[in-house]
């Protein structure tokens, strides 16, 4: 037999469950453990107390003519009678002659021995003693007992005998159809998990602060509203509202304290403050939840168990109602019983009590109403589960109590789940809505953002870059931390790789603020910080990978001067680019676009007429279309690079104004076209290195006012005399060609004063090549010379002498009489160096400030 607690594990489900638990699940569960309790009370009952006592029926004459004894000895008759507690009693009685008379309408219940006094032949029977009373059998004890085990399994109806056994079977039945979904792998699992993450966010500091946050920004916007927010002092913006971003702009409306540049507000102190442990678990939480809800939503398959255990124990107790309503009333006292067994007992008929009757009807009936509460439980159950949608979740209340106003809905078997949280309690539902916002998680993000990076931390992260200027540069943070813009002195600010970086109106305090990078970094700014920007920066750097990545309200930074756009801008995407907005950038001067271009957008004719500056670097598309570059009549600057160029565009033939223009890294091979550049009056530098130039036309004569000329890494093999004839040349590179040989006509370039050669095949040095006194830097590594003429002590502004990689075998003593050259600036073997004459080395290693003391 079971015990209690046996039966009572199958019930057993872990305490965190019981958030899963609605109040009927609990109360049948209170049931079942009732209708337990019924099975075991009636079932020991049954196994100590339960039996049934059997009296033979008599008829009503028993052998009326009495036979006399030929023995003359006196029959005896012994009778027994069984009570309820196995007791027994007997009386013999002793007839002479006789058979004892039968008297039948005295009850067997009441029947005993009777005593006959023995009488003579044909005398009447004397009068019965006082104790003497009831029916007289034939049976002994062992016969009793017989007929009692047999009438128990014959006369005693089944369901009297196994009623226990029945309440027991079906209670444990109804038991594990209420928790079966906690039970079987395929929902366990989920269960378990949702349960844990319930309670960690549930129990969660950050779910309390950000729900207390709420409650606090409610309480502001009242205010605010009843005391007219509409005053707070705002940046005043010195341009027109000409040019504000439109409704479709990615800007941030958030109402609240606006910051100005001459009084900066103080915000609102956080109700609570978060630590670093608590932050990162936050952190977690909303990775787990993110996860949970991916895995869970895709199926249904706890709502379908669920419903199936529940139509499982309606049918159970319609099953259980019907068949046990029929045996009530075969549960009774009295039985009659025909055993057939007359051979060895002497009687047919037996007249039979079962002791148990009372007590098993009483139970039964109890039973009944337990069963039909806990089936009105489940109808009612069944009732809920289909009369609203419980594979759709809405957390619509939790977005009108709270700011969370992104909280998704969510569907299948993670809004079933969250239906029956709602039934233990609602809060649990509100407090994990927090879990599911992005805004709540960006909120989480920028409270640790900000612990992190103290004022003091951003601090030391500035730096002075190549322009002299403070510069902070923020890379793979969660946002931009607030502290960044108390660093008012900051000109600087580069953000790469912050995908939910937003720009608060607080930036208008940083005053000094002229240049922005954006790299990967599609910020969103406030309507008060766009003003600002619009009126302050003056360079903005933006790199993306899809074009989309663009802030709309870039174009609309009116006194923008330089825009600098790296990513891939295909010709798919040439429409998209935005450079359709660039009209409103008025004084935007530089445009550099890095990227995959081509043809040159139509678009950016909007913009030539003041751009003075134009680079396009592409990665090795070709391209095509140049015709647009008429139209840039004022650029001075044009960069043309890896650009699969094979010929000198002639649309730059056309641009008056140009004075630089610079087509590296492409495949031109001839540039005989040259000839064109002589109606560029002010054109001073052309760099044509990286490219495949094999010689250089004479007509290069023509550009008289060149001073820079770039023409390494091509294929050059000599210098034409044409090239010295530049005599406003002051900077010449032919670098990492093939040239063996310097013109003596060096010399003439009077004004040269940085020539690199380096990485030819050059052996002799002209000693023309000293004539050239201005000279600063001079570049021969790489090269084959064997000895460096005396007449270099006549360089006396030279600064930067390489002679690394050739074949010298000393250095000339003169080298001491280049008054600004030093040892940081001569390269060369260090055998060499170490050469040279003691008075030698020490002047090449005196402090370079002495010579520019006196001027030079």
């Amino acid at each position: 037999m079971f015990t209690l607690a046996e039966v009572a594990s199958l019930n057993d489900i872990q305490p965190t469950y019981r958030i899963l638990k609605p109040w009927w699940d609990v109360f049948m569960d209170y049931l079942a453990v009732v209708m337990l309790m019924v099975a075991i009370f009636a079932g020991t009952m049954q196994l100590t107390k339960d039996q049934v006592v059997c009296l033979p029926v008599l008829q009503s004459t028993v052998n009326s003519k009495a036979q006399p004894s030929t023995s003359g000895k006196a029959d005896v008759t012994t009778v027994e009678t069984t009570t309820g507690q196995g007791e027994e009693a007997s009386m013999r009685t002793v007839s002479f002659g006789s058979a004892p008379t039968v008297t039948p309408d005295i009850p067997l219940s009441r029947a005993t021995s009777s005593q006959y006094q023995p009488t003579e032949s044909g005398q009447e029977p004397k009068k019965e003693q006082k104790d003497s009373s009831g029916r007289k059998t034939n049976l002994d004890f062992q016969q009793y007992v017989f007929i009692n085990q047999m009438c128990y399994h014959l006369a005693l109806p089944w369901y009297s005998k196994y009623f226990p056994y029945l309440v027991l079977i079906h209670t444990i039945i109804l038991i594990v159809s209420s928790n079966f979904w906690f039970k079987y792998p395929k929902t366990c699992s989920k269960i378990e998990h949702f349960v844990s993450i319930l309670g960690k966010c549930f129990e969660s500091p950050w779910t309390t602060k950000a729900l207390s946050e709420t409650a606090c920004e409610d309480s502001e916007e009242n205010k605010q509203r009843l005391t007219g927010a509409q005053s707070l002092p705002k940046y005043v913006s010195t341009s027109s509202d000409e040019g504000s971003p439109s409704a479709s702009t990615p800007m941030i409306t958030k109402s609240g304290f606006k910051f100005s540049a001459d009084k900066p507000m103080i915000e609102v102190p956080s109700v609570t403050i978060l630590d670093k442990k608590d932050g990162e678990q936050a952190k977690a939480l909303f990775e787990k939840v993110r996860k949970f809800r991916a895995h869970v939503e895709d199926s249904d398959l706890i709502y379908k168990l669920y419903v199936g255990q529940t139509v499982i124990k309606t049918v159970k107790f319609i099953f259980i109602l019907c068949y046990t309503a029929n045996f009530v009333n075969t549960i009774s006292f009295e039985h009659i019983c025909n055993p057939k067994v007359e051979h060895l007992i002497g009687y047919t008929q037996f007249e039979c009590t079962h002791n148990m009757a009372y007590m098993l009807k009483k139970l039964l009936i109890s039973y009944i109403s337990l069963i039909c509460v806990y089936g009105f439980i489940c109808l009612y159950t069944l009732f809920w589960l289909f009369r609203i949608p419980l594979k759709e979740y809405s957390f619509e209340k939790v977005r009108e109590e709270s700011s969370f106003s992104d909280i998704p809905d969510v569907k299948n078997d993670f809004a079933f789940l969250l239906h029956m949280v709602d039934q233990y309690d609602q809060l649990y539902s509100k407090r994990f809505g927090v879990f599911l916002s992005e805004v709540s998680e960006n909120k989480l993000r920028e409270i640790s953002l900000n612990h992190e990076w103290t004022f003091e931390k951003l601090r030391q992260h500035v730096s002075r870059n190549a322009q002299d200027k403070q510069e902070l540069h923020l890379f793979m943070l969660s946002g931009v931390p607030d502290a960044v813009f108390d660093l008012t002195d900051l000109e600087v600010l580069k953000l790469e790789l912050i995908p939910e970086a937003k720009i608060p109106a607080k930036i208008s305090q940083m005053t000094n603020l002229q240049e922005l990078h954006l790299c990967h970094c599609p910020a969103k700014v406030e309507q008060t910080a766009f003003s600002f920007l619009r009126d302050h920066l003056r360079c903005l750097h933006v790199k993306f990978t899809d074009v989309a990545e663009i802030p709309a309200w870039v174009y609309l930074l009116k006194t923008l001067r330089e825009l600098y756009l790296i990513g891939n801008l295909n010709s798919e995407n040439n429409k998209m680019i935005g450079l359709d907005s660039l009209r409103e950038l008025r004084h935007l001067k530089i445009l550099h676009v890095k990227s995959n271009l081509t043809k040159i957008p139509p678009n950016i004719t909007d913009v030539a007429p003041h751009l003075t500056k134009l680079v396009i670097h592409n990665d090795g598309t070709k391209l095509v279309v140049l015709n647009s570059l008429k139209k840039m009549t004022n650029v001075a600057e044009l960069e043309l690079q890896n650009c699969e160029l094979e010929r000198i565009p002639h649309a730059i033939f056309s641009l008056s104004n140009l004075q630089e223009l610079d087509l590296k890294s492409n495949s031109i091979r001839t540039i005989e076209e040259i000839i064109s550049f002589q109606h560029l009056k002010r054109l001073t530098c052309l760099k044509l290195w990286h490219n495949k130039i094999v010689n250089i036309p004479s007509s290069i004569t023509h550009i008289k006012n060149l001073e820079s000329l770039y023409l390494s890494n091509n294929k050059l093999e000599s210098l034409p005399a044409a090239v010295f004839s530049l005599q406003k040349l002051r900077y010449l590179d032919v670098s990492y060609n093939s040239i063996a040989l310097i013109p003596g006509e060096i010399g003439l370039l009077l004004n040269l004063q940085h020539f690199y050669i380096t990485g030819n095949k050059v052996d002799v040095l002209p000693k023309q090549l000293f004539q050239c006194v201005k000279l600063r830097t001079l570049c021969l590594g790489q090269n084959c010379i064997t000895s460096i003429p005396d007449k270099v002590s006549k360089l006396l502004h030279l600064t930067h002498l390489e002679l690394k990689g050739n074949c010298l075998d000393r250095l000339p003593a003169t080298l001491g009489q280049c008054q600004v050259l030093r040892k940081s600036g001569l390269l060369v073997e260090d055998h060499l160096f170490d050469a040279l004459p003691p008075e030698v080395k020490e002047a090449l290693n005196q402090d370079t400030s002495i010579p520019f003391a006196n001027g030079i």
